[in-house]
């Protein structure tokens, strides 16, 4: 039976669940970005947030596309990549 789980991907092993919390975090210009992507039709969807902490207080953005990959490291890759890219064009605007 473990012959068809690996032939059809459907092995505990095969890393295809989204993780529960952040799958991946970086730092960009002061600001935190996490990768949130979520399974959505066999599928990870591009899902993340950025925080960063203004006046004592941790104020955060989430932001899903509907961008979807086959592989939980490439949404995580990308996620984070959008992440910087939303960071370097809104900034602190992000939070208004």
């Amino acid at each position: 039976m473990s012959f068809f789980k690996k032939l059809f991907g459907k092995s505990e092993a095969s890393g295809d669940e989204a993780p529960a919390g952040p799958a991946g975090s970086l730092e960009h210009k002061g600001f935190t970005i996490l990768a949130e992507p979520f399974k959505a039709e066999g599928q990870f969807q591009l899902c993340g947030r950025i925080e960063k902490e203004i006046g004592g207080a941790v104020r955060d953005h989430k932001f899903i596309r509907a961008d979807r990959f086959s592989s939980l490291e490439d949404a995580v890759r990308f996620t984070l990549t959008k992440g910087q890219q939303i960071v370097d064009e809104q900034g602190d605007r992000l939070f208004d």
